[in-house]
Formats: structure tokens, sequence, C-alpha cells
């Protein structure tokens, strides 16, 4: 007896990659509304993170840099200084601000990632301890090293474009300003105008 074979016929075949095609179209979609959700999520975040560091800066130049000053007094020698729980040093570099940002917000993105100048709030002492032969003297019990604090650990990028390019608004400009002054960082935005999932535009989270 001959031996019976069997197999798919062209019409079984047509059907099962027009299924395939279907179900591959359904799924596309949802990938990249995933990618695109997870950008989003980036985006929050990296905006958060910038915000906060810019607000730290801002805490961290309370009590310093009186005016035509170009070191920060002692913290501790000033009168009525308000001084956040959250601040452990003082800016101590003031040649970083100009005479226009008076409200001593980051000059740029630039000095977040680079770093500033600082010096502790609290005063330097050693108390119960006696000199000995050998150790530090007097004389050199004050003496502080040179700190620099950085608040960014690199560039920001704006995870919508992939670009470490923002809009900068300063703490003089309206919330929808066309163009940075140069004044100061007071806030930073996407610089995409595409709309993100929940029908916002990404330039104003």
């Amino acid at each position: 007896m001959g031996r019976q074979e069997s197999g798919y016929s062209l019409f079984e075949l047509i059907i099962t990659m027009s299924v395939l095609a279907i179900l591959v179209m359904g799924t596309v979609p949802m990938a990249q509304n995933g990618v695109r959700r997870q950008k989003e999520v980036r985006l929050r975040e990296t905006l958060r993170q910038v915000r906060a560091a810019i607000d730290e800066f801002k805490r961290d130049t309370y009590g310093a840099c009186p005016q035509g000053s170009v070191v920060g007094r002692n913290p501790t020698q000033q009168q009525g200084a308000p001084v956040d729980p959250r601040s452990r040093v003082v800016i101590d570099d003031c040649t970083i601000f100009d005479s226009e940002n008076l409200d001593r917000y980051p000059p740029s993105l630039d000095t977040l990632v680079s770093g500033v100048r600082v010096k502790a709030r609290a005063p330097n002492l050693r108390g119960g301890s006696g000199l000995r032969d050998g150790e530090l003297q007097a004389t050199e019990l004050n003496e502080e090293k040179e700190i620099i604090k950085v608040y960014l650990r690199e560039m920001p990028v704006d995870p919508i474009t992939g670009e470490q390019e923002w809009n900068i608004r300063s703490s003089y400009q309206e919330k929808d300003s066309g163009s940075w002054d140069d004044v100061n960082v007071f806030d930073v935005r996407s610089t995409s105008e595409d709309e993100a999932m929940n029908g916002e535009k990404y330039s104003d989270w």
C-alpha cells in the first residue's frame, strides 16, 4: 500500500499568516507605548532630581556671600540668617554670583555639575583633646581644607529628546517665557513639544 502524505493547503497557510499579522500589528503599538511610558517615567524622575539639586543649592546660599564679598562669612557669626536643617554647608565662593542674581540660585546647570566651594556651617572645634608634640598646632586647628560640593553627578539628558538641552527659566521670568535671560536657573523643562500619553505637553511638566 502506498504511504499517505498530509500537509497544509494554501488556504490554511494564508489564514495562519493573516492571524499572525493581526497579532503582530496589535502587539507593536503596545510595545511602543511601553517604551514611551518608560521615557515619561524617566523624564519625571530627571526633572525631580534636577529641581531637588537647584533647591539644595539655594539652601546652601543662606547665610553666605554678603554683597561685595568674594568669600562667605562665618555662618555661625551671622545674626538672623535663616538656616535650613537639611543644609550642612554654606557656599564659600561668591564670585559665581553676579549683581543681577540677587536670589542666589545656581547661575547655570554646569555649576551644579562642576560644583562650588563650600565650608561647614558648624565651627570646626575639637574639644577634649590637648596639644602634644608632633600633633597639630593651635594655629592649625581651625584651618579648613577646600571642599567642593557637587549637586549633580552629570549633565542630565532629556529622555524624550535624547539631548542635554533644556528649557531654562530664571526666578525673574514667567512660566511661559520663551527664552532664558541667563540670570540664574530657577526651573528646567523638556524642550520637546510632543504630547504625553495623558494629553499634556512634555514642556509643561
